[in-house]
């Protein structure tokens, strides 16, 4: 799906392609996850990094790239690396060279200690935002310094509710697509094969994560969804909120009758 002449969005995956600088653009990928999860005492099976792993050579199949992007949470620990998250990097970091790509990290607030193997996993680190080729990516838990002719934020994980006709909650991941003081804004779903996402129809914006959505709120931006291999536009979050308050009270008023 071409968003504009410069951006596309790879059909079915949760990534974007950048044609000036033929660039995929993904975020939030949380390496090492079900590791820590484990340590939790939920156990999952090992999913993620193959996913991700899939969709990058899914997109290098039918675009011409030379940079793949990680715009925030290459890794998923806070405060150390721990050593699922250093193998699943390493195995990252190895895949990717291998298919003859640059790998560039705009540093998320999960991406602690992550640049003290940037020399050893050959990568370029830059903390918090960066501008490439005129494209301004920022993770997204701070505020902007800049902007471009396109701005490119994670750190949201932001979803779609979708109520079905019994009255379940499905989720599907979404990028968002709209304006902030001019430019072009994408807001990336979640690479991370687990995160269901914040479904920005139903939460009040309040309730979002990123100060920048928080303080505009996503109702006058296009919804563009992940599910079952394909990306479709489901228009803006203001109508998606509408039907889904609708359909919750339907289902509100049926319960209690």
């Amino acid at each position: 799906m071409m968003l504009n002449r410069d951006v596309e969005l790879i059909d079915g995956e949760p990534v974007a392609y950048i044609r000036p600088i033929r660039a995929l653009v993904m975020a939030d990928l949380h390496l090492g996850y079900e590791a820590v999860m484990a340590k939790r005492g939920m156990l999952l099976p090992q999913a993620n990094l193959r996913a991700i792993l899939s969709s990058i050579d899914n997109a290098t199949k039918v675009k011409e790239v030379s940079t793949v992007i990680v715009n925030g949470d290459i890794k998923n620990d806070f405060s150390t690396v721990d050593q699922a998250e250093f193998n699943e990097l390493y195995d990252f970091c190895n895949h990717v060279k291998a298919l003859g790509l640059k790998i560039v990290l705009i540093k998320g607030n999960h991406d602690n200690f992550v640049e003290r193997y940037r020399d050893a996993f050959k990568f370029e680190v830059h903390a918090q935002e960066a501008k490439i080729g005129g494209f301004f990516f920022f993770h997204g838990e701070e505020m902007p310094s800049s902007s471009g002719k396109l701005m490119v934020m994670g750190h949201e994980h932001p979803a779609i509710g979708v109520y079905d006709a019994a009255g379940r909650l499905e989720k599907l991941k979404c990028f968002l697509y709209g304006k902030y003081r001019g430019s072009n804004l994408l807001v990336l779903p979640a690479m991370n094969y687990f995160s269901s996402g914040t479904a920005v129809n139903i939460e009040p914006k309040g309730n979002l994560l990123s100060p920048l959505l928080k303080r505009t709120g996503a109702n006058g931006m296009e919804a563009i969804a992940l599910g079952y291999g394909s990306t479709l536009s489901f228009g803006k979050v203001r109508n998606l909120r509408k039907i889904a308050a609708s359909r919750s009270g339907m289902h509100e008023s049926r319960h209690h009758n």
